[in-house]
């Protein structure tokens, strides 16, 4: 089979995913179009050679609605004859677009394709395609006693793994100062994408940093979801899940070149790295977050490689508990682990996360000779993919 390759992989900045935000101005299909016309711009790669544009997106409504991946590319002035299609594997959906784009070119479906994704949280406020739950009352029956939003899921996991709060503020907190000696290394330049403001410039740097956040003061934040019913009902829990361990809501995108290897020989392209192998696995609902831990062991048994083989990990820090559970799991150094920083201090912009610590793990690889590098991403209600790939 060919050979999947990224060619190139770039990301906005993160944008705080509310009204003032820097990016909450650009409408999400400016966002996504911005980082599509990148890849044109920096690879030279004809427009019209592109077989298909695979975008992510968990909040498909308002601003979002009606296929967005269609939408970026007409404004990012991809030709007509290209087609584009918006997935949702909740937060793994831009990971999700890359492995489409991956097993489409080995599949010899594809020779070339842009995955990508993008979120306005901002924009379009986490929910607002749910209607208010509406979508899973059909569960009822399966699930009697009702399922729970990832918060609380994130509190189950920290008990279930006996994290306690110190363990969860101080790996928050590390996240920042990882993020923020990257940033401040110029780690990220070659990353990030401008994205042009009317008015207000070009918005170039992570907003959702926090350089100086420390472990004693994130701990003197409160919990973020408990109440009486679910105390209740989970007296197991200690709610030590505060907005300074989760993910913020986040505006952002993120986007990869991926095409057979022969294809990029023949365009004189020079591929960064090439996917390896991959999974994506189904898990409890109710505790929805941990299915990075049967996506790993199946992205691992199906590459023939050990866990010691991999040289960086990137797990999505939607809450602290995650990569934590995740690294405890499989005896990992944390050392090894999102060492640029994660979604903690880099933003989560749901359905642009997957391509995003595509972009940065890429980018580590390359700067510190590594060869594998794993990433995986637990996703609502309850799955995970898992992605192997190989620097070239």
């Amino acid at each position: 089979m060919p050979n999947a390759v990224i060619v190139d992989v770039v990301r906005t900045a993160s944008g705080r995913g509310k009204p003032g935000g820097a990016l909450s101005d650009v409408h999400p299909a400016g966002l996504l179009a911005v980082v599509i016309g990148e890849l044109m711009r920096r690879t030279g790669v004809d427009p019209a050679q592109i077989d298909d544009v695979i975008a992510g997106c968990v909040g498909q409504a308002g601003d979002q609605a009606l296929n967005i991946a269609r939408t970026a590319a007409l404004v990012a002035g991809l030709p007509e004859l290209v087609p584009a299609t918006t997935v949702d594997r909740q937060c793994g959906s831009s990971q999700q677009a890359a492995h489409f784009a991956a097993q489409g070119v080995a599949a010899g479906a594809y020779d070339i394709v842009i995955a990508c994704g993008v979120e306005s949280m901002s924009r379009v406020p986490m929910g607002m395609a749910s209607a208010g739950g509406a979508a899973l009352k059909p569960l009822s029956a399966r699930y009697p006693d009702g399922l729970v939003g990832q918060g609380v899921s994130a509190e189950l996991i920290a008990a279930r793994w006996k994290l306690d709060r110190a363990r969860l503020d101080e790996f928050s907190a590390r996240s920042h100062e990882r993020a923020a000696a990257t940033a401040s290394a110029g780690g990220f330049d070659d990353e990030i994408v401008a994205v042009p403001r009317p008015g207000a410039g070009d918005h170039l740097t992570d907003e959702t940093i926090r350089p100086g956040t420390t472990a004693e003061g994130l701990g003197r934040l409160p919990s973020a979801f408990v109440d009486d019913a679910l105390a209740e009902r989970f007296p197991e829990i200690e709610w030590i899940i505060t907005p300074g361990n989760s993910s913020p809501l986040t505006d952002g995108a993120s986007a990869a070149l991926i095409m057979s290897e022969d294809v990029a020989g023949r365009l004189g392209l020079t591929p960064r790295a090439r996917f390896h192998s991959f999974a994506v696995t189904g898990s409890d609902p109710l505790l929805m977050l941990t299915g990075i831990i049967p996506a790993t062991r199946k992205v691992l048994a199906r590459s023939g490689l050990d866990i010691a083989d991999i040289d960086t990990f990137e797990v999505n820090e939607a809450f602290a508990p995650v990569p934590l559970m995740w690294a405890d799991e499989f005896a990992v150094a944390e050392d090894k682990l999102n060492p640029r920083g994660g979604a903690i201090a880099l933003g989560h912009p749901l359905g642009g996360s997957g391509t995003r610590l595509l972009c940065t793990m890429v980018h580590h690889l390359e700067a510190t000779g590594g060869r594998f590098g794993l990433q995986t991403m637990c996703e609502g209600g309850g799955m995970a993919n898992a992605t192997i790939i190989e620097r070239l």
